[in-house]
């Protein structure tokens, strides 16, 4: 008895362990501050640092945000979630909470100082948000406002998506709408006629290949920060052309 207890005493603190790690942390609440940018439709926000193109087709929305240096982790913070919720500013914040994606990334302005227009300095932890995203849990006048953020899983509908860019010898490969963690960290990719390569991230989401792929199917295994791994086999048929988009497997 006192054998399966202990046993199960691990498996539980295993269990934890595992918890605390996925997504980068252990789900707690952090400080922060928080803008917003794009307008009142969010249309500003199209394109950015991560490559994403239109948020809207691609299922984000508006309910994105950019990522200071401290939290955009050179774009592999790319597609990760962060709950948030506007933090003890009585004249400004209202109830509730937002979920966001990071679709972008907010650069420092080393020439203001981090508290007056500085936002998104070294080591300041800060989001700047599409401005309907902001306007769920703060009011437009507050301009800036503290907010508490965890990290949470991506909740998306249907599967990976695979959009082929580039040409021959040099296939560019935008990975969008990731659930689970998010955040993708290493992509491999086969030919039907080859075996598995792994790509390098160019920016953002979009991962290279220079190998020649032209009339293979296309199959590609994609890890994301917090580990784990899905293989999409055959996404893309042999007659696959530059900038189609094929959906693959879900974690």
């Amino acid at each position: 008895m006192e054998l399966i207890q202990i046993i199960s005493m691990l498996t539980l603190l295993e269990l934890l362990w595992l918890c605390r790690g996925a997504y980068g942390q252990d789900g707690s609440w952090q400080t922060a501050h928080a803008t917003f940018y794009g307008g009142s439709d969010a249309s500003g926000t199209m394109g950015g640092a991560c490559g994403y193109g239109n948020l809207y087709s691609q299922g984000y929305g508006t309910n994105t945000a950019a990522l200071s240096t401290a939290l955009f982790n050179h774009g592999l913070s790319c597609g990760s979630c962060y709950q948030m919720k506007c933090n003890n500013d009585p004249q400004w914040c209202l109830p509730g909470t937002v979920t966001v994606t990071a679709t972008n990334f907010c650069p420092p302005n080393n020439a203001l100082p981090n508290d007056n227009g500085g936002w998104c300095n070294l080591p300041l932890q800060h989001f700047d948000m599409a401005e309907p995203a902001f306007q769920k849990i703060a009011i437009y006048k507050g301009g800036i406002v503290p907010i508490l953020y965890r990290r949470v899983p991506c909740l998306r509908k249907g599967g990976i998506r695979f959009t082929m860019n580039g040409h021959s010898y040099f296939n560019l490969v935008l990975i969008t709408n990731v659930a689970g963690a998010g955040d993708v960290h290493a992509v491999s990719i086969k030919g039907s006629g080859s075996g598995w390569q792994a790509m390098s991230r160019n920016w953002g989401q979009n991962w290279q290949s220079n190998s020649y792929l032209n009339g293979q199917s296309l199959s590609f295994q994609v890890t994301t920060s917090d580990g784990k791994t899905t293989v999409s086999y055959n996404v893309a048929p042999s007659d696959w052309q530059f900038s189609q988009s094929f959906e693959g497997s879900q974690f």
